[in-house]
């Protein structure tokens, strides 16, 4: 899978190097990280937000007042459209339904996974902050984008 899998802005990706460059390095080439990486609820799941209202919809007119039942699936749409953690040299930016988070890289101490596989970042005072949409397979991307100062827990030593 390429890195510009999960990221949004493909445009401001660092040109590949030409063939004659690729040439003379001794080694083979690493792939370009782009600028920013945006991991998020994928946006599929509001197919499913849409059928929840529309089974709704039986219930909501059956009696005057349960139309509140379609803050269900607007509450649902809201938390997948919100929800995302996006990374890049400088920072991690948690966000979730109800505020954010900004973290320096210099602020975080490491990268821990926490229930259901589930990334958790550790910061310097041992405050622990979700991050939403990233799971334990994306710990190679984000060690890849803190240009160093988080370990890649998959390299083989």
């Amino acid at each position: 899978m390429g890195w510009d899998h999960w990221c949004v802005d493909t445009e401001d990706r660092p040109a590949e190097t030409s063939g004659d460059e690729a040439a003379t390095t001794p080694h083979e080439p690493q792939p370009q990280l782009p600028p920013k990486l945006v991991f998020r609820v994928p946006g599929i799941a509001l197919l499913a937000v849409l059928f929840a209202a529309m089974c709704a919809t039986p219930i909501a007119f059956a009696k005057p007042g349960l139309q509140v039942i379609y803050l269900v699936p607007l509450a649902i749409g809201v938390w997948v459209v919100r929800n995302r953690t996006v990374v890049d040299r400088e920072r991690l930016v948690a966000r979730t339904t109800f505020g954010g988070r900004d973290l320096p890289w210099a602020e975080v101490a490491a990268v821990k996974v926490g229930a259901k596989s589930w990334a958790v970042a550790v910061l310097d005072d041992e405050t622990e902050v979700p991050l939403p949409a990233v799971r334990a397979r994306h710990l190679s991307l984000l060690a890849a984008m803190s240009g160093g100062r988080m370990g890649d827990p998959s390299a083989a030593e």
